[in-house]
């Protein structure tokens, strides 16, 4: 067979491996579907899952309950499609893969999703690289929240002291990270040092640009260990870069998100402060940022966004103009120092 006949039979596997391993919590679902017995449901899923649709589908139908599946992505938490609900006139959002992160005037059931893999390989090849540490700072995204404390027992069992990162912030319960905020993991940074993400990049990047201690990816889908101060390096000169470019820019598109979990500053404040330096701010608005979006503003010359501040922070490479987090934006307009921003944490 030819390599290009084997790719597809590649992903069927992959992917069912992967639907093997998830356990979507259906009894949860159900159960809690029989209780609030809404006439019609909209059932959101993470880009990963999407292929998962129609077995959940089925499930709901079954109760003699209309479903819509949004198609639009879904990143977080912070991404709950309550306008696409209420155009819908659905009774209910049935969101899953993501805890709850903020209070949505919706009504939302969470189905957080747990992935049943067996850690203890890649636990045991974590123990090298950290092997100098001795106090590890513990957090983990919300699939593997059901194996926290045979986590913990683990390393325990190997001579680690574990302290399990604070429930601050939007954090929905103690260890566990979300992309954009890290209260809970700063809370406990004097008492470690180390960290350890057991989850994917996305968080573990995150989380080395938001404390100083080393952080460790447990990356259990690649099966491998990182060490991120490498890739934390490359993303900050890069974000240099940005700032730089904001200096010298003429005008300056400040983009708002609709979402209510993805508000990040006024744009009342940093539309006033880029006046004051002499600049022409355009408040635009975006449900979602793409390169084909802001290619049609071709005429600015740097945005601020205020949505989610990882879209400036990880896809410098996707965009021909800098994109800056409002912390960022501050630090290009004076308003506190680089020593300040890092000191504090990019995120």
């Amino acid at each position: 067979m030819a390599l290009k006949d084997s790719i597809p039979n590649l992903y069927k596997t992959s992917f069912a491996i992967f639907k093997m391993t998830l356990n979507f919590e259906r009894e949860k679902y159900i159960s809690e579907l029989k209780r609030i017995k809404p006439k019609k449901v909209l059932v959101q899923l993470p880009e990963g899952i999407k292929q998962n649709a129609l077995d959940i589908v089925k499930d709901i139908e079954a109760l003699g309950i209309e479903v819509v599946v949004s198609g639009e992505t879904c990143w977080g938490g912070c991404s709950v499609a309550w306008q696409e609900a209420q155009a819908l006139g659905v009774d209910l959002i049935v969101h899953f893969g993501h805890a709850k992160y903020v209070d949505i005037n919706f009504p939302v059931i969470y189905i957080e999703v747990r992935d049943e893999l067996d850690l203890n390989p890649i636990l045991k090849k974590s123990l090298a690289p950290i092997k100098k540490f001795k106090t590890i700072g513990l957090s983990y995204s919300i699939q593997h929240r059901h194996d926290l404390g045979n986590i913990i027992k683990f390393y325990e069992k190997n001579g680690k002291k574990v302290v399990v990162s604070k429930k601050l912030g939007v954090a929905a319960y103690e260890g566990h990270v979300v992309g954009c905020e890290y209260t809970g993991l700063k809370a406990i940074e004097n008492e470690v040092d180390c960290y350890v993400i057991i989850g994917n990049n996305f968080h573990s990047m995150g989380a080395s640009l938001a404390v100083k201690k080393p952080v460790f990816l447990v990356d259990v889908y690649n099966y491998e260990i990182k060490e991120m101060s490498k890739q934390r390096d490359k993303i900050m000169r890069q974000r240099i870069i940005s700032i730089e470019k904001l200096k010298d820019a003429k005008t300056v598109g400040v983009i708002v998100e609709i979402k209510p979990g993805q508000k990040f500053g006024s744009a009342k404040f940093i539309m006033e402060k880029l006046r004051a330096h002499g600049k022409n701010p355009i408040l635009i608005t975006m449900n979602e940022m793409t390169p084909d979006k802001i290619m049609n503003f071709y005429y600015v010359d740097a945005f601020i966004e205020l949505a989610c501040p990882r879209i400036a922070v990880d896809d410098f490479a996707k965009y021909s103009k800098p994109i800056l987090t409002l912390r960022e934006a501050k630090v290009a307009l004076g308003e506190t120092s680089w020593e300040e921003l890092l000191e504090k944490g990019v995120l």
